[in-house]
């Protein structure tokens, strides 16, 4: 690929056809920006694995090239993969003040703290990294200083939105700057790179203050200890939930590592003044049942989270019994709706009472409604929109928004499409490489790797190891030694245990002297014994390894 140094280019290597897992890159003049490298978590499809993220190797390999990363927020999906990639990017770091205190943790994690120059930019602040005018433009959404972002260069300005919404009433922080937006549409916008998370949602996405109003008179509904559980990041969540706690004469604990360090940056950029420190979960012990309302981790049925470990029984000074009640003020993250459900019906057998976004007011989204982004493009009237942060089906229903709303382009791409920006209008000129990495302990590997294509085959079929003792001339020394993982228990099957061991034997003993001298016959021969046999026996194909030994 050889770019053209007078064209703009806008390349998503993650978020472009899913959610979460943001990786965008702008090319002009030869050189890159990443706006945006974030996360996303595992599921039931991924063993073993809770975290991964798009591929970088496209703009690793053009690192000389590469001017900065630009994050507009401070959500995991958003900036959670750079304490994971940075090495192999090793470039500065521009970030808000509270996303920039969420990465330093990010990075202390990592190792990496002293390493990494970030560059903290004031809300709406402006700074150059190479070729790319970069102005933040102050939004709403779930977490403070949600940023939008105007970036200029000779081929034109473009507004990377990031996440957002128009709350009229947040909480904390801003409401959005729809004066500054309205400017950079009378300046000429010739691209939107706009969320698409919520396009099927009609009218507006709703305000936190409204959901403030309602959790008032729902605490004050509950006699017992009462406990909410919110996305640790959603500062105006944790902050509403604690006004209506106070109004109710209740104090305040956080229970969950994660709300915690949100505290001490949301403290330290002044979005939680007024609001008293919170208790711990240890001294809340000390307090009446009515007097006490616990905010926790766990919303989406993490295992390790705090609500999972109060359901279980595990948690070392929190419990919840018969006539407690667990607000969940959060959506449900698609995916992990058999992970809360589990969690719900948990605290049910306790004898919890659980409320939901179903049964009360508790939650409003953070992404943009139709009637917001239709006024997004009142505002800054772009000539093209391309639409991102969104499956598929997202994508192409936003596209149809757009053109409705007098957007003369808007194109549906996915990772890896090269597009060109201009004037005359977008075009996709190449596609790159994608892929993802995910977090394998303390490593990343590829999810399309034999490493992880062994895993889910083993967990679908098992595994076998076999030993075989064998001398020069390829005669048996003794009975070959078959462990047969996740398939047969020989202390309790022993009858097929020995049958798997017969079925080796006999292919090794049925091969002519001259075959068996040959290592690699032997082990093939071994191999496909033990996976016939199950197969017929069990229906089972295992991961099968031979140990071969000659003596």
């Amino acid at each position: 690929m050889t770019q053209d140094k007078d064209g703009l280019i806008f390349l998503p290597l993650g978020g472009a056809g899913e959610i979460g897992m943001n990786l965008n890159l702008y090319g002009y003049g030869g050189k890159w920006l990443i706006v945006d490298l974030g996360v996303s978590f595992g599921d039931d499809t991924m063993p073993s694995i809770d975290v991964f993220m798009a591929d970088p190797a496209f703009i690793a390999d053009r690192r000389q090239d590469l001017v900065g990363i630009v994050v507009t927020h401070g959500h995991e999906d958003h900036l959670g993969a750079i304490g994971h990639l940075w090495k192999r990017l090793r470039c500065p770091v521009y970030a808000s003040p509270f996303a920039a205190d969420l990465l330093h943790g990010k990075l202390q994690e990592a190792g990496i703290a002293g390493q990494v120059p970030v560059t903290v930019v004031p809300l709406g602040g402006r700074f150059t990294a190479g070729p790319f005018d970069v102005e933040l433009v102050t939004l709403t959404h779930s977490i403070p200083e949600p940023n939008a972002l105007a970036i200029r260069t000779p081929a034109g300005l473009v507004l990377h939105t990031g996440d957002w919404k128009l709350d009229p009433d947040p909480q904390v922080g801003k409401v959005a700057d729809e004066t500054r937006l309205r400017e950079l549409g009378d300046e000429g916008v010739l691209a939107v790179m706009g969320d698409s998370t919520n396009v099927f949602t009609e009218g507006w996405s709703g305000s936190e203050a409204d959901v403030r109003a309602n959790l008032i008179p729902l605490i004050g509904r509950f006699q017992r200890r009462v406990a909410v559980t919110c996305f640790a990041t959603n500062v105006a969540r944790v902050k509403s939930i604690a006004a209506a706690a106070f109004a109710n004469g209740r104090e305040v604990a956080l229970v969950g590592r994660s709300l915690w360090r949100i505290d001490a940056a949301a403290r330290k950029n002044g979005y939680l003044k007024g609001t008293p420190a919170f208790l711990n979960e240890h001294d809340a012990g000390y307090l009446p049942e009515d007097k006490v309302l616990y905010i926790c981790t766990g919303s989406q049925g993490e295992p390790r989270a705090a609500l999972s470990r109060i359901a279980t029984d595990q948690h070392p000074h929190v419990t919840l019994g018969r006539g407690d009640v667990t607000i969940f003020s959060s959506r449900i993250i698609p995916g992990n709706e058999k992970a809360i459900g589990q969690l719900q019906n948990m605290l049910a057998r306790l004898g919890v009472e659980v409320v939901t976004e179903r049964d009360e007011f508790v939650h409003v989204s953070g992404h943009p409604a139709r009637d917001e982004l239709a006024r997004m493009y009142q505002l800054v009237r772009p000539r093209i929109l391309v639409p991102v942060h969104g499956e598929r089906r997202h994508l192409e229903e936003h596209a149809r928004l757009a053109l409705s709303c007098q957007v003369a382009h808007a194109p549906v791409i996915e990772n890896g499409a090269m597009l060109l920006l201009s004037e005359d209008g977008p075009e996709v000129i190449d596609h790159v490489p994608t892929g993802r990495l995910a977090l394998d302990g303390n490593r990343l590997v590829r999810l399309d790797s034999a490493i992880m294509r062994d895993r889910h085959r083993m967990i679908a079929n098992g595994s076998a190891v076999v030993t075989l003792v064998i001398d020069r001339m390829g005669r048996l020394l003794a009975d070959p030694q078959v462990t047969a993982m996740g398939i047969l228990d020989a202390e309790h099957e022993a009858r097929e245990h020995e049958a798997v061991v017969d079925a080796v034997r006999d292919a090794i003993e049925e091969m002519p002297l001259q075959a068996r001298r040959d290592d690699a016959v032997l082990r093939e021969a071994a191999r496909l014994a033990v996976r016939r046999h199950l197969k017929t026996t069990l229906g089972k194909k295992p991961v099968t390894d031979v140990h071969l030994i000659r003596v």
